[in-house]
């Protein structure tokens, strides 16, 4: 059934509230409130938060910007102690504990850091166990919070306190880590990558997909940081409409293994119009690193055309 998705945004109040002090430009705050909004009004839930931007920045006891109830949880812990969480509120409601009529909901939240490094055991165990929950990570390429230090979601020749680009390397020497992709290898019912702007409707469509699919679901969306990016605050929308229109962030969803993309450019652009506006890529316009930009576009043209063939093998 048809539906206006701002009238529906409009409607909802926010669970992600003003007042939070996440930097200006930050991709993370559009992306936890846009993921709330999905939940239907009369449904609680249960935020697992891991240590990093979002959570220092949010929750500053006795202060906090989530209307829900929030577990701040080590680096290592945010799945599970949500999956716990989930077992618990499972066990109350068999026992009678609980009111029948009672909905909740668990919801995790979780930077490249402690989602496709530090966290990723407890992740894979919470899918791989099956527990209901939906695990989103906000994927800003680096460890942001604590200084702008390479992790695995960074991409390759970006530069970072302990990737500097310079004399001895030119940023960071290996390929970006495809976490969705991983993801997919645990046969989970619904899992998407999607983005903080640019096409809203995009990410609260998967959003509530994700949240009412029974089981355990996963979304990876692009949250762009101006501090570690080094983009202008103002340019945000730009930035995340770059990374889909060059193909670097495809659009996609994975529903019970079918694959489908849910955006494909009219004209694909060059990466270079992703990677110019952004100072960690900066070195890479330098006379004679030209094989850089050739190279990054090789490994986007790649991961394009597997996504691609993924989406046909599916759909036979």
């Amino acid at each position: 059934m048809p539906y206006n998705v701002k009238e529906i945004v409009a409607n909802k109040p926010s669970r992600f509230t003003e007042g939070h002090r996440m930097c200006a430009g930050c991709g993370a705050p559009p992306i936890a409130r846009m993921v709330l909004r999905a939940l239907k009004e009369d449904d609680h839930a249960v935020i697992s938060c891991a240590t990093g931007c979002m959570e220092v920045s949010t929750f500053i006891y006795p202060y906090t910007a989530w209307t829900d109830s929030f577990i701040h949880t080590a680096f290592e812990s945010t799945a599970s102690a949500l999956s716990g969480a989930e077992a618990a509120y499972k066990s109350l409601k068999k026992q009678g504990k609980l009111p029948k009529q009672n909905t909740t909901k668990f919801i995790a939240f979780g930077g490249d850091g402690g989602t496709y490094d530090i966290g990723l055991q407890s992740l894979s165990g919470a899918m791989e166990r099956r527990h209901d929950l939906t695990y989103v990570c906000y994927d800003n390429g680096a460890y942001m919070n604590t200084g702008i230090q390479r992790s695995s979601a960074t991409p390759k020749f970006a530069d970072t306190t302990t990737s500097p680009a310079g004399k001895v390397i030119p940023g960071k020497m290996q390929t970006r880590k495809d976490l969705t992709q991983i993801m997919c290898s645990h046969h989970l019912p619904y899992i998407a990558q999607t983005l903080a702007m640019m096409n809203f409707k995009d990410l609260y469509e998967k959003s509530e997909k994700a949240i009412y699919t029974k089981g355990p679901t996963f979304l990876n969306v692009m949250s762009p940081c101006p501090r570690g990016w080094g983009y202008p605050t103002d340019e945000l929308m730009v930035i995340n409409k770059l990374a889909a229109d060059t193909c670097y962030w495809p659009l996609y969803e994975v529903e019970n293994g079918i694959y489908k993309i849910t955006y494909k450019p009219a004209k694909k652009l060059p990466i270079e119009e992703f990677l110019r506006p952004q100072k960690r890529f900066k070195h890479m316009f330098k006379q004679g690193n030209e094989w850089m930009i050739e190279e990054f576009q090789k490994e986007v043209d790649k991961r394009w055309e597997e996504l691609l063939k993924l989406e046909e093998m599916t759909n036979f």
